[in-house]
């Protein structure tokens, strides 16, 4: 290996400009492709579609409605919706959304649709007719002829808010444009839904309040914008804690504009392979920076100390590429399939987001550690002043070198592995608490605050229903509903998931054929019940269309809905097991009931598939780093000297998260990868040094000294630096961002300490004093 990089070696310094005129040339055709790059918040690519649920989700989707779905509640500020102008922005409000491109048209729900219909009895039988009658006049008469429609229909709580305050406009998006025959954009809906009803619509008295995946999408990618912000402030910062370490402008400079172009290359390809960034992975490109940023100082760092004992800037830039690329390669692979591992998670959003990054990692190996280091050898930076700890300086950097090598002591190191067992084996039990799933009410990657969220509140609030919908399917035969049996085992089925808790409401065709049955009956509450003669069932259940979302054509299939109070994962876990065993027990060879459609339905199969994911993925990306380090190292001892602490922070992470209240979700899930994947560049490049020393023989405590002048100063300044850039996230709009930022600060510096005082410790027992 080492004969390839010197021929590499050999080959770009010899050629350093044409080198750079390549790079010049791609930079510039990726950063032309990077402005191709769109926001994509596709709703198909958060769904794990091969999962069993999906696949009934896919299978009657069309016929009832999917997990994409619009609620827009149109409220009077005087608490009664019987008024003139509630009425016109209500109608209005159905009308827009309804010729919204993208929008199923025939799922547009509201009492002035069609089929919002209400049924009496009367002396000669039944009367019924649409509850906006087609000569409806907003005033005293009309409004009171509605009002008396509206309790008929029996849609209070539903389509009407409990207290008479709001009246509910819902819709289902398809997944393709049928304009375009392209995919849907989802960002432009939630646009369309802000300007075209919310701004246009609301006056001083009727507000309005919009939730569903693509108003929820549109938040966070507004809230994403700010990322810029955070992603310049960063730069900001990274500068003046590298003219810190380095006091040269050149540089410092110098990492930062190529980690930049890392950036740059990473969107640019991004863009040439067709992907797009999505709003939940825009904060990739920061890590990408950061990472690339750690290795650019670790460059700079080598560059700099060979120029102060005299080498040339070309001497110093060839044997520092030398000295580097075979730790830096390996720790960036070791990143890049760590990565990678992440496409094994069957959820688009994830991996794409395993592409994002593992092609940005990838990048930094030619920016970062070829790039540089031809630059800088054409740069003047003699009488450079580097952070350094060797003897000749006795400030506060030397001392912390010497309070370090302490750890090798194997008094010491003994003190120190069992209170990292400790700290583990309590990181541990705490991690073993972690939910899969959301654990609040309300969408996770935004603020409580937010007004997506207070809108979530407000409906939940107002309305019976919510938008946290399971759909059960329940699968049969044609002409099902007219046996008695079957829909007396739909209502035992749905009476005994109502009573689960988390649960607030539901219904189905059996539970509507029973108050139709008693309205043939007067009302009378003795007759609610499911009529055991056949033509008395048909007669009870032919009252409902199939546009009710309760049945199909030939009523084989009649989902049961149910309303759930919160979508945390514990209220999920709960309803989901309970509809297993119900299902099971009510279900025969000919009736089944089946999981699952509905957003829960969605979340369910998600956080099933994160569940079954999570220790596959840790497991891959242990097996990548440890296979990368054996052949790196050729040693088993450094292997686990390097992987190790990185467990144990891993194990810590998820400890924090259970404090913190974060469950393992999409969005976090990833967090603990790219966290692996960066904390083992620390102890890649401390190892690698050390390891040189102790084949020349010297001693541990000494091999980690030399190890610690040569690259430790510039671990302890990248730890920081990156912590510190990632801790300003905590002031995001996005509370995804801020859980991440949480994370990924504390991964920073705990993995930088692992890397400076846990390795130390572990080496002074897998290492003798003898030369090895």
């Amino acid at each position: 290996m080492q004969i390839i990089v010197e021929a590499l070696e050999r080959s770009l310094f010899r050629h350093r400009m044409w080198v750079i005129m390549a790079f010049v040339l791609a930079t510039l055709a990726l950063a032309f492709q990077a402005t191709q790059l769109k926001l994509d918040a596709s709703f198909n690519k958060n769904i794990p579609l091969n999962h069993e649920y999906m696949k009934v989700y896919t299978k009657h989707e069309k016929q009832f409605g999917g997990a994409n779905s619009i609620l827009i509640s149109v409220c009077d500020a005087g608490g009664d919706i019987f008024n003139e102008e509630f009425f016109t922005q209500l109608k209005s409000v159905h009308d827009q959304l309804y010729f919204i491109p993208g929008v199923n048209r025939p799922l547009v729900n509201s009492i002035f649709s069609p089929s919002a219909r209400f049924v009496e009895v009367v002396e000669d039988g039944f009367s019924g007719g649409p509850i906006i009658p087609a000569n409806f006049r907003p005033d005293e008469r009309g409004l009171a002829r509605v009002k008396e429609n509206i309790e008929k229909a029996k849609v209070v709580g539903r389509m009407i808010a409990s207290d008479y305050s709001c009246a509910m406009v819902s819709a289902q998006l398809m997944e393709f444009d049928p304009q375009t025959g392209e995919k849907l954009d989802t960002l432009a809906i939630a646009e369309q839904l802000e300007s075209k009803i919310r701004d246009d619509l609301s006056t001083d008295n009727v507000s309005i309040h919009i939730i569903g995946f693509a108003k929820m999408a549109g938040d966070i990618a507004d809230g994403a914008k700010g990322v810029l912000l955070f992603f310049a402030l960063a730069i900001v910062i990274t500068f003046i804690m590298v003219w810190l370490f380095c006091k040269s402008f050149k540089l410092t400079l110098l990492p930062i504009v190529c980690s930049f172009i890392a950036v740059v290359w990473q969107l640019g390809l991004l863009s040439t392979l067709g992907f797009g960034l999505d709003p939940m992975s825009i904060l990739v490109p920061f890590l990408v920076f950061a990472i690339g940023v750690s290795h650019g100082v670790q460059m700079i760092n080598d560059i700099a100390k060979k120029v102060q004992l005299g080498s040339s800037a070309k001497n110093a830039a060839e044997s520092s590429f030398k000295a580097l690329m075979i730790p830096g390669g390996i720790a960036l692979l070791s990143d890049t399939v760590g990565f990678l591992t992440l496409l094994a998670i069957d959820i688009g959003i994830i991996r794409e987001l395993a592409i994002t990054a593992s092609l940005g990692v990838a990048v930094i190996i030619f920016t970062n550690l070829v790039l540089l280091p031809v630059v800088a050898s054409y740069l003047n930076v003699s009488n450079l002043h580097v952070l350094s700890a060797d003897n000749r300086n006795k400030g506060a950097l030397f001392k912390v070198r010497e309070l370090l090598v302490c750890a090798t002591d194997r008094k010491n190191a003994a003190i120190i592995l069992i209170c990292t067992a400790l700290l583990f084996a309590f990181g541990y039990w705490q991690s073993q608490k972690m939910h899969i799933g959301d654990l609040h009410a309300g969408a996770p990657a935004l603020h409580e605050d937010a007004r997506y969220n207070q809108d979530t509140f407000l409906i939940s609030d107002r309305y019976e229903i919510s938008s946290d919908i399971l759909k059960v399917i329940v699968e049969a035969y044609p002409a099902a509903c007219t046996e008695h049996d079957v829909m007396e085992r739909i209502r035992q089925f749905q009476w005994r998931i109502e009573n689960v808790p988390g649960v607030q409401s539901s219904v189905s065709l059996a539970s509507v054929a029973q108050a139709v049955n008693a309205g043939y009956n007067e009302g009378n509450l003795k007759w609610q019940t499911l009529p055991r003669n056949t033509a008395s069932l048909v007669q009870a259940s032919s009252r409902v269309e199939t546009s009710s979302g309760l049945l199909n054509g030939d009523c084989s299939v009649m989902p049961v809905i149910i309303f759930m109070k919160d979508h945390k994962a514990q209220s999920i876990d709960q309803v989901v097991a309970r509809v297993k065993e119900v299902g099971a027990e009510f279900g025969t060879d000919k009736l089944q009931f089946r999981l699952a459609s509905g957003p829960i339905g969605v979340m369910a199969a998600t956080n099933e598939s994160v569940s079954e994911a999570q220790t596959p993925m840790m497991l891959y990306v242990y097996g990548a780093v440890i296979a990368l380090c054996l052949v790196s190292f050729r040693s088993v001892r450094a292997t686990i000297a390097v992987v190790l602490p990185l467990y144990i922070v891993s194990t810590l992470a998820q400890a924090l998260m259970v404090a913190l209240e974060i469950g393992l979700t999409v969005s976090t899930l990833p967090v603990i990868a790219l966290g692996v994947g960066i904390g083992v560049d620390y102890g890649i490049y401390i190892l690698s040094s050390k390891m040189i020393q102790l084949k020349q023989g010297l001693s541990v405590s000494q091999a980690y000294r030399n190890a610690l002048v040569e690259r430790g100063s510039a671990v302890l300044f990248t730890g920081i630096t990156l912590a510190v850039g990632v801790s300003t996230w905590i002031f995001s709009a996005l509370k995804f961002q801020v859980d991440m930022g949480i994370l990924l600060t504390f991964m920073f510096l705990v993995n930088m300490i692992g890397a400076l005082l846990i390795i130390p410790a572990i080496s002074a027992f897998l290492w003798s004093d003898q030369k090895k």
